[in-house]
C-alpha cells in the first residue's frame, strides 16, 4: 500500500510503498476514502524534533477486526481518530475511537463533520454555554471552527462571532450564520463576549482573554500552547479551560456517542454544513498542508487515497 512519510523536521513529505499493517486486539483495518487534514498534524511535521506518524480523522470501510473487537466488522464504514499512520490507503484505528457512518453520508462529509464536530461539541459543553449567551469562535473558518460557528447558533447562542485573518474568511463565516467578524489585528474585538473557543493560542490568548465579559470562560482546545497573566483573569472572575478530545472518547464513551449522535441528527436536519475547501491526491499531501499553513483553508481540508 502506499502512505505518506517524511524523515526530517519540515519535510519533505514523500510516498512509500508498504505492507498493508494488521489490526492488534481492539484494532480495525480501515480501507481509507478520506483523510483529514489537521493543523496539530501539520505542525508535528514543523515542530517535531523527530519524525512520528502522520495520523489523525479518517473514514472508510473496514477490512478486518482484531481480537476483542465487538462493535464493527467487515463492511461497516467507519470514521474516528487514527494515531498511527493515517496518510495511507489503509490505517488502524482502535475501536474506542470509531465511529460508524450513517448510508447517507459519504466519507468527505464524515471526515468533515464527526472530528471536528465532536471537538466544537466538547468545546462549547466545557464553555458551559447557556442559551442566550454571546460566543465567540477564532480559528473560524477552520475544520473546526466553522462546525462550532453553527453548533454555537444551534444550542441558543444569541450572538456568534468569528475570528479570523482576512476577508474573504470573514465572508464565508457571516453565511455560516455568525452575526459579525472581526480581525485577528483589530484594536478591539467589540463588545465582551460570555464565551471564546479558542484554537489558536500562542500570542492571540492576550486578545482572547480580553474579549471575554466577566465571569465568561475560554475554552482552548489548541496545540498552539500560550500563556495567560493571572491577573488577567482575577480582575474579571474570568476562566480558561482546557479541552481535549481523546480524554473523551477514551474516558466517557456514553457522552462521545451522545455528541455524535447530536452531530448527525443536526446534518440530517440541515443545521450543521460541514464545508470542504479542497479534496488533494496522497501524492498532493503537502499541497493540502499548505493549504493550513497559509491559512487559506474555508473549512476542512481532505486527501483522498
Amino acid at each position: 500500500m502506499r502512505r505518506v512519510r517524511y524523515e526530517s523536521a519540515g519535510g519533505p513529505l514523500f510516498l512509500e510503498e508498504v505492507p498493508v499493517p494488521e489490526p492488534g486486539p481492539g484494532e480495525l483495518l480501515v480501507r481509507c476514502a478520506a483523510v483529514g487534514v489537521t493543523l496539530p498534524v501539520v505542525r508535528k511535521v514543523t515542530e517535531a524534533a523527530e519524525p512520528v506518524p502522520l495520523g489523525g480523522e479518517i473514514a472508510g470501510e473496514v477490512v478486518a477486526a482484531g481480537e476483542g473487537v465487538t462493535r464493527f466488522r467487515a463492511g461497516d464504514r467507519v470514521t474516528g481518530l487514527c494515531f498511527g499512520h493515517g496518510y495511507a490507503e489503509f490505517a488502524l484505528l482502535h475501536e474506542a475511537m470509531a465511529s460508524p457512518v450513517p448510508d447517507d453520508a459519504d466519507a468527505v462529509t464524515a471526515v468533515a463533520l464527526v472530528r471536528g464536530g465532536l471537538v466544537a461539541l466538547g468545546a462549547l459543553t466545557a464553555a458551559r454555554l447557556a442559551p442566550g449567551e454571546s460566543v465567540l469562535v477564532t480559528a473560524a473558518a477552520s475544520g473546526v471552527g466553522h462546525l462550532a460557528v453553527q453548533l454555537a447558533r444551534a444550542r441558543g447562542a444569541g450572538r456568534v462571532l468569528g475570528a479570523v485573518s482576512g476577508a474573504a474568511k470573514a465572508d464565508f463565516v457571516r453565511l455560516l450564520g455568525a452575526d459579525d467578524c472581526v480581525r485577528y489585528g483589530d484594536d478591539s474585538w467589540g463588545d465582551p463576549v460570555d464565551c471564546v473557543l479558542d484554537a489558536v493560542g500562542g500570542d492571540l490568548l492576550t486578545p482572547a482573554v480580553a474579549a471575554l465579559a466577566p465571569h465568561g470562560r475560554l475554552v482552548a482546545y489548541s496545540s498552539g500552547g500560550g500563556t495567560v497573566r493571572a491577573y488577567d483573569l482575577l480582575v474579571g472572575a474570568k476562566s480558561v479551560i482546557g479541552f481535549q478530545m481523546r480524554l473523551i472518547a477514551r474516558g466517557r464513551p456514553d457522552l462521545y456517542e451522545q455528541w455524535r449522535q447530536e452531530l448527525w441528527r443536526l446534518f440530517a436536519e440541515g443545521a450543521l454544513k460541514p464545508a470542504v475547501h479542497g479534496e488533494f491526491a496522497l501524492a498532493d499531501a503537502a499541497a493540502a498542508h499548505e493549504a493550513i499553513t497559509s491559512r487559506a483553508n474555508l473549512g476542512k481540508v481532505v486527501l483522498r487515497p
